[in-house]
């Protein structure tokens, strides 16, 4: 099996993020298949012996939906374009709103009503082919696949606005008037509507795009050039023709290309050695020593001299682009909840059409003929109020946010559930060596019965003031230590942890998970060996350093990147700002359906109140929805 993050195009709502992933899972060969709206990407799990890249582009082409998978095809491209196209799409369709306003509502008179209702017309003809054409075609392919999203509920509302405002135009006072009836066209709310999401898209296109910062962030670490020792001779080349074996050469102030190991190093400080900065990767503030055979990672920088290395892992295998790729994967992973949500959202939409239905049948039986252009209204008002964007977006733009925020901080997230299971930790089991100390460099071993215990190991930076913050959140520490007791209880309380274990075997730190586990406790466990893989296993949350082993990172559902284990304590913190935030999100989208459907529907009308949303103002409200969601999930950002 292959997983594989594939970038989406033509993703507008909730509704078309679970129809992608719907098609996805519904294919031979497929295992697993998460769709991500706010990022715009697939997660997708799949057998390549039994389904290709190009047959899974095919079918979702097949929905009105775009997957890329060629190498010379950018998605970030053709996002910009996409977004440049939008922008000129909503300042037209604006320019024709504005006009369409003043004729339908007799600011400028063209010749009396009849005129000024037949130039509204053909502005509203205008706008739908030119700004708009682009919902009915999404939404006639949605219809053919028997499904629908929120282009569908747009198409439809517009269509019906439209149609009988054309109807009115030509036949109102030969079928209203002759009865009495006084009539009126909705010209001007067919385009407001097409106007307002269009605008309200716009926003959130943008809003998403900062929710993707952090990735771009990551991925700019890279240079895009590298230099080339070929022979005698020195020249800069693509770092895409870079290939395993390469000599390179980097200079104070670069960024290192590729991952490799240094052949030779020179500095004014050292004359076989030069500085590095790693702290993107390692989260380590002080720049290191790099000597022959010293291994570099690619968008480190060089703080001072200069030195040859050569290349190792290039391309996605480097360290960077790995932890890219984990990066990417967690947020286009789905946390719990979201998963309810996605069902929700399939059958949102089929559920506001009959809502649509029901409140026009209710108007007109009630009304008569008198009433049909109020039902009509009314149904408008309904379909376009109630698009499911903000209740889709509410979960996945806040762990998106959350994930990038933690990466920054160098904490590594492997999925949206272990983001959310890190709120409910309550004790945490922690390996000493490795983890929370440090082994000094350079002593000899075989006389270290005769070195106090302070020269053996250090103490991690902040590690103290890491164990006091934690057990200060109500999370009880307990140190687990291979060595003798002597030692364990020194560095137990050089660190401030009551609870310790001493000569401890791998089976003793699974068993102390399980025993707390036991207990009705939610477990962290932090470890950076093979000798705690079955512990990190185990634990509701297991961290691995990420100076450890791979087997203890594959473990793990996060990685510490650095020595710094106060952010153990803020990796808490931030899970719990993102479950209040989606919790938020959720609430303030679902009262937003409960509070305006009814009154778009106009309920109100049943206590002799005079109030109702029109589609106009249903447009303006269903894109301010979705908006804000992507808002406040930004929040996190400035979240400390």
């Amino acid at each position: 099996m292959e997983k594989r993050t594939i970038p989406v195009v033509g993703m507008a709502c909730s509704a078309c993020s679970a129809n992608v992933e719907k098609k996805l899972n519904s294919l031979p060969g497929i295992k697993s298949a998460a769709v991500n709206l706010p990022g715009r990407t697939a997660l997708v799990e799949y057998n390549p012996e039994e389904i290709s890249l190009e047959r899974m582009k095919n079918e979702i082409n097949a929905i009105g939906y775009d997957l890329v998978i060629e190498t010379n095809r950018s998605a970030e491209a053709i996002e910009r374009r996409e977004l440049q196209r939008l922008k000129r799409r909503t300042a037209l369709s604006w320019g024709f709103a504005l006009l369409c306003m003043c004729v339908s509502m007799g600011w400028l008179n063209l010749g009396g009503k009849s005129m000024n209702n037949q130039v509204a017309l053909l502005l509203a003809l205008a706008n739908f082919v030119v700004c708009g054409g682009e919902f009915f075609s999404r939404a006639w392919r949605q219809l053919r696949h028997g499904s629908a999203n929120m282009d569908s509920l747009v198409a439809l509302s517009t269509s019906i606005a439209f149609l009988f405002s054309t109807f009115n135009t030509f036949w109102g006072d030969a079928v209203w008037g002759a009865r009495g009836i006084v009539w009126h066209t909705y010209f001007d709310a067919s385009v407001m509507i097409i106007t307002f999401v269009l605008t309200g898209r716009l926003l959130e296109e943008r809003a998403k795009n900062e929710t993707a910062g952090s990735i771009r962030q990551l991925m700019g670490l890279a240079p895009k050039t590298a230099r080339l020792i070929d022979g005698d001779e020195m020249r800069d080349v693509p770092i895409a023709t870079i290939a395993v074996g390469d000599v390179l050469e980097v200079r104070a102030g670069e960024k290192v290309p590729v991952d490799g190991v240094v052949t030779m190093a020179e500095s004014f400080m050292t004359a076989d050695g030069a500085y590095i900065d790693e702290s993107m990767i390692t989260g380590e503030p002080t720049p290191a020593l790099k000597q022959k055979g010293a291994k570099v990672l690619a968008g480190t920088v060089v703080s001072q001299g200069k030195f040859r290395f050569k290349a190792q892992q290039i391309g996605e295998h480097t360290a960077l682009a790995q932890i890219i790729k984990m990066v990417q994967e967690a947020q286009g992973s789905k946390a719990p909840v979201q998963r309810v949500v996605d069902r929700v959202a399939r059958v949102f939409v089929p559920v506001v059409a009959l809502i649509a239905l029901l409140t026009f049948l209710l108007w007109w039986l009630l009304g008569g003929n008198a009433a049909l252009p109020q039902a009509i209204i009314s149904a408008v008002a309904v379909l376009v109020i109630a698009c499911p964007c903000a209740m889709g977006l509410a979960t996945p733009t806040a762990l998106m946010v959350a994930i990038g925020k933690a990466a920054q901080m160098n904490v590594l997230i492997k999925d949206a559930a272990a983001l959310e299971s890190l709120k409910g930790v309550n004790a945490m089991v922690i390996d000493k060596t490795g983890t929370l100390t440090i082994p000094n460099q350079n002593i000899d071993f075989t006389k270290a019965d005769d070195l106090p215990l302070e020269m053996r190991e250090s103490l991690k930076p902040h590690a103290e003031e890491a164990m006091a913050e934690l057990q200060n959140m109500g999370i009880a520490v307990y140190m687990m230590s291979g060595d003798k007791d002597e030692a364990a209880r020194y560095w137990a309380e050089k660190a401030g942890i009551g609870h310790y274990r001493s000569k401890v075997l791998p089976q003793d730190k699974e068993n102390m998970v399980r025993q707390l586990q036991a207990e009705g406790k939610r477990v962290a466990m932090v470890g950076d060996g093979i000798n705690d893989t079955q512990a990190l296993a185990l634990a509701d949350v297991g961290i691995a350093m990420g100076r450890g082993t791979d087997v203890a990172m594959d473990a793990a559902q996060a990685t510490l990147m650095g020595d710094d284990l106060r952010r153990l304590p803020q990796a808490i913190r931030l899970s719990k700002k993102t479950t209040a935030m989606i919790g938020q999100n959720l609430f303030w989208a679902f009262i937003y359906n409960v509070v305006c459907i009814p009154l778009a529907a106009g309920v109100l009308h049943l206590f002799d109140i005079d109030f109702q949303i029109t589609p106009m103002w249903a447009s303006a409200l269903m894109a301010f929805s979705s908006v804000s969601v992507v808002l406040n999930s930004l929040r996190l950002k400035l979240a400390k």
